[in-house]
């Protein structure tokens, strides 16, 4: 079966959570049928193949994002330059402006993208009074959680098909979980830490071109890993 569709099975059936504490809610965007849509073009466009991928994962998807493209790290603006119409505000995301020059630099989407997956640690969204939240931002919510974050870990490596010699984290916070869950779960043979695209684009954005070439360099030393 190919990637795009392990990837389309993975997350359209991913179930939701029990409920969770602290007024936290969550939903799959990937059960919506405008992110559905999009996600399926996309992934039949660019995760061709049969090949595992280096995934970098995120915490979880955020509203504005993911949640309206059902692509992680790619806004409906970044979408449409991909060559996926859309009639989504065009409202910029911060994280995927930084990703999208990534994979400029890596040269376009169809490069990038038979070598890389994008993805979330957690993959539904998670929201507290209307605003993104990440689950590790209340230990009740991750404890809540954890089980679910494990088996969306266990299915992206088994079924959908990641690379087992190498990850990378995006963000030093939730590199502490996805360490954890390696050592819980022994998934992965090497796993790459890089700042959070958010934090880069909101704290270092003057330093733009050394960051985004910091980050080709760790991928293409995870995508180099030896077996």
């Amino acid at each position: 079966m190919p990637f795009a569709d392990r990837l389309l099975q993975f997350l359209t059936e991913f179930p939701p959570p029990p409920a969770l504490p602290e007024g936290v809610e969550a939903y799959s965007p990937y059960q919506e049928p405008g992110p559905r849509e999009l996600l399926t073009q996309f992934a039949r466009q660019y995760y061709t193949g049969e090949q595992p991928r280096v995934a970098l994962l995120g915490i979880n998807p955020g509203r504005l994002g993911n949640g309206r493209t059902g692509v992680a790290f790619t806004d409906p603006a970044t979408l449409a330059d991909w060559g996926i119409p859309n009639e989504l505000p065009r409202r910029r995301e911060p994280s995927s402006e930084f990703v999208q020059q990534v994979i400029l630099a890596m040269g376009g989407p169809a490069a990038f993208y038979q070598r890389f997956f994008l993805g979330s640690l957690y993959p539904l969204v998670l929201l507290k009074d209307g605003r993104n939240y990440n689950f590790y931002d209340s230990p009740a919510v991750t404890d809540a959680l954890w089980p679910s974050i494990q088996n969306s870990l266990r299915q992206q490596v088994a079924e959908v098909g990641l690379s087992r010699r190498a990850a990378v984290c995006l963000g030093r916070r939730n590199a502490q979980y996805l360490q954890r869950l390696n050592e819980e779960l022994q998934l992965f043979d090497q796993i790459h830490v890089l700042d959070h695209p958010r934090f880069l684009m909101q704290y270092k954005r003057k330093n733009l071109v050394e960051n985004v070439a910091r980050y080709v360099q760790v991928l293409e030393q995870a995508a180099h890993s030896p077996k």
